[in-house]
């Protein structure tokens, strides 16, 4: 997917500001129980479609809405993903400017995650 200029500077202002981690070190987090949150921050209709297995969906839409009644520690660990580890970045640095204090972005999201051939979800 090609992204607009506008967009990707402002996903490049996040990156600097956010923890990211390959899809390899995620599923080793994950295997090891190390993430207490796994969230999907796609839209609700791909994330209807298929997801990487144990997510949960809380879309980029409505996350700053509702994280806090998911998740009320902001110490617990949170990984994100999104489609290609763009809106991932953008979702975890509005947690972090909302005082969560460990969230990684999965950087290449769930096209990484299919890739890599983990099990997904439909």
């Amino acid at each position: 997917m090609k992204h607009n200029p506008g967009f990707l500077k402002l996903v490049d202002a996040a990156r600097a500001r956010v923890k990211e981690c390959t899809v390899v070190e995620a599923k080793v987090m994950l295997d090891r129980g190390e993430m207490r949150h796994f969230l999907d921050v796609r839209e609700e209709s791909e994330f209807a479609k298929d997801r990487a297995k144990g997510a949960r969906h809380l879309g980029k839409g409505i996350i700053e809405r509702d994280v806090e009644t998911c998740i009320p520690d902001k110490g617990e660990a949170i990984l994100l993903y999104c489609g290609g580890g763009y809106r991932s970045v953008l979702a975890a640095d509005a947690l972090q400017q909302m005082g969560y204090t460990n969230v990684l972005s999965m950087d290449g999201g769930i096209k990484a995650w299919r890739d890599a051939g983990y099990p997904m979800e439909c």
